[in-house]
């Protein structure tokens, strides 16, 4: 049977990949923060997912769960799926420079180093990775700049890693959905409702708590469920051959069909008066 390693597998995207390839017969290493949210996992899941402590962010641990999948799978990792994520929202002028360092170590550097890790054993099984990009990696809008430039990140490294690896038979894959209901953008509340403006900036940002308060109900309200995402990694996973890119949800595709149609400024005034500002 074949077998995927999945990181941020306790909640969204990750565990509802994990919960469907398990039922399709996948071995699923599935990396989580907390024993806790391992174990509920292991439960819904049966005995095809294997729960591992995997933080992206520290290396005893990358290295750990890369000894485990030689443990486990030692010549046939057939994908990684590099899900783990968070997302760091905010004017960029009032957003530190420590704050966007943490966004990039989740979702940039933490995607890379479990890559570089497991590389070995996908090479030994020809096998396949997946990193879960967004539409906004391909388009941004306002006051998610370090979220939006990790994933532009994301984006050039996987199609580096395309070119790279395919001497070694290593297929790479974006999934790039729109808005999808998960709970990071539950966490994004409780940033909106502890963001502070400073008195001197209120004329230039005093809009910004209930306007991203907006962008976060909008999304919550036309967000695709996370089975959807799980639905089409399942499809690349098997497929003969992957596609670079997989766009998910009809706004994704309405928004990068408008951006590349539309003259850039226009499209700016179209965001920012979708978003209220």
């Amino acid at each position: 049977m074949p077998t995927v390693l999945i990181t941020g597998a306790s909640t969204g995207i990750g565990r509802a990949t994990a919960l469907r390839l398990a039922g399709s017969g996948w071995t699923v290493l599935a990396g989580v923060r907390k024993t806790a949210d391992g174990e509920a996992l292991r439960v819904a899941g049966g005995e095809r997912v294997i729960p591992l402590e995997l933080d992206v962010t520290d290396p005893a641990q990358i290295e750990q769960a890369a000894e485990r999948v030689g443990e486990l799978a030692p010549s046939d990792l057939d994908a990684l799926v590099n899900n783990a994520g968070s997302a760091v929202g905010g004017p960029l002028e009032l957003i530190s420079l420590d704050d966007l360092r943490r966004q990039f170590d989740v979702n940039f550097f933490g995607h890379v180093a479990v890559t570089q890790a497991l590389i070995p054993a996908l090479r030994r099984a020809r096998g396949r990775i997946v990193l879960i990009s967004s539409v906004g990696g391909l388009l941004t809008t306002p006051y998610l700049a370090p979220y939006h430039a990790s994933k532009y990140a994301l984006e050039a490294v996987a199609n580096s890693l395309r070119l790279e690896l395919a001497g070694s038979h290593i297929q790479v894959a974006l999934i790039e959905p729109g808005s999808v209901a998960t709970p990071i953008w539950e966490k994004n509340r409780g940033q909106v409702d502890e963001f502070a403006v400073p008195e001197e900036l209120r004329e230039q940002y005093g809009h910004v708590p209930a306007a991203m308060a907006k962008t976060l109900q909008s999304t919550a309200r036309r967000g695709i469920p996370s089975e959807r995402v799980a639905q089409t990694i399942e499809r690349a996973l098997s497929a003969k051959r992957m596609r670079a890119r997989y766009l998910i949800g009809r706004d994704a595709h309405a928004m990068v069909w408008a951006s590349r149609l539309l003259p850039d400024l226009l499209f700016d005034r179209l965001l920012r008066r979708a978003v209220g500002v």
